[in-house]
């Protein structure tokens, strides 16, 4: 463990998860934990009492200020924190800070989140992957995919803010698909369909503009013996991430994108990118404690513990 001194405890707690990170004043980690205690866990609004059992004895110690990113400033998660019109960056979510007392004069600074009215009208929002990006090091005028049960593309400006995005169902669409709808009675888990997965995706990006008819292929194929059992998983997936990546490239199509997020998906839909003709590459490790260390600098927190 290093030597040097603590500034910053800086917290990722989204909806299944709950992670802390002790941070030095240069960002480097010292110590993290982790629970499976999101803030759809937390029950009769305990949230200070799930912080303190994580890492309360960093608390109590004063090892440094407090931020924290994601569905913890939802209008599910503690308190809910402001969304900021796109373009915004670091300065402008430092600006923004949502306070809450985790214990008497200690205060947890909540990073807003963000929101965008895309070409079509509809208004889009984001918490959490805002903060990651800002650490990711994207380059100016890049565009950034985030993989998840909500994925997100983000198109970055020349001053590395966050100016649009969109955001995709597909992770929720495969689970609620496989797990809840008839889709999943012909399929056989647990089995790896690299040639099924391509061919989904391929399909997916031919007739995204036919999503719902092209999806109860993942069901038809199974029937006509076109598909086995075992690849019907691969194959749906396939089909959601190539219609995803047609609707979010129709507009203008990118030639490389920044993937940011779980090494697993992030190589799914590297491949599934390189089917559509676009290049990928990954963005570092550590970026949502890199990017809640930067909105704590630019905030004035580091070296002011509470």
């Amino acid at each position: 463990m290093t030597a040097s001194p603590s500034a910053l405890i800086a917290i990722d707690w989204g909806t299944s998860n709950l992670r802390a990170s002790l941070l030095d004043a240069g960002g480097e980690t010292i110590e993290t934990r982790a629970a499976p205690g999101g803030v759809m866990a937390v029950k009769d609004g305990q949230f200070a009492e799930a912080l303190l059992s994580l890492c309360g004895d960093w608390i109590e110690k004063r090892a440094g200020a407090l931020i924290a990113s994601g569905m913890v400033g939802s209008r599910q998660g503690w308190k809910e924190a402001a969304y900021l019109n796109c373009p915004a960056g670091v300065e402008e979510a430092a600006a923004q800070l949502t306070r809450v007392d985790v214990l008497p004069g200690v205060p947890l600074h909540i990073v807003p989140g963000l929101t965008c009215r895309n070409a079509d009208g509809q208004d889009d929002v984001m918490r959490g992957e805002e903060t990651q990006m800002w650490g990711a090091d994207l380059a100016p005028n890049s565009i950034c995919m985030l993989p998840g049960t909500h994925a997100k593309w983000a198109w970055i400006g020349d001053t590395a803010q966050v100016t649009r995005f969109s955001t995709y169902m597909t992770g929720e669409l495969y689970g609620l698909l496989t797990k809840h709808g008839i889709l999943g009675r012909l399929m056989t888990f647990g089995q790896s369909a690299p040639e099924a997965f391509e061919a989904g995706v391929r399909l997916g990006l031919e007739q995204s503009d036919n999503a719902t008819h092209v999806i109860f292929a993942a069901r038809t194929a199974g029937l006509m013996g076109r598909v086995a059992p075992e690849g019907l998983p691969d194959y749906l997936s396939g089909i959601l991430m190539g219609i995803e990546i047609a609707s979010a490239t129709r507009a203008e199509r990118p030639r490389t994108v920044v993937l940011l997020g779980d090494d697993e998906l992030c190589d799914r839909y590297a491949k599934a990118l390189a089917l559509a003709g676009i290049a990928s590459t990954r963005a570092p490790d550590g970026a949502t404690t890199r990017g809640q260390w930067r909105v704590a600098q630019q905030a004035g927190l580091l070296g002011h513990a509470p």
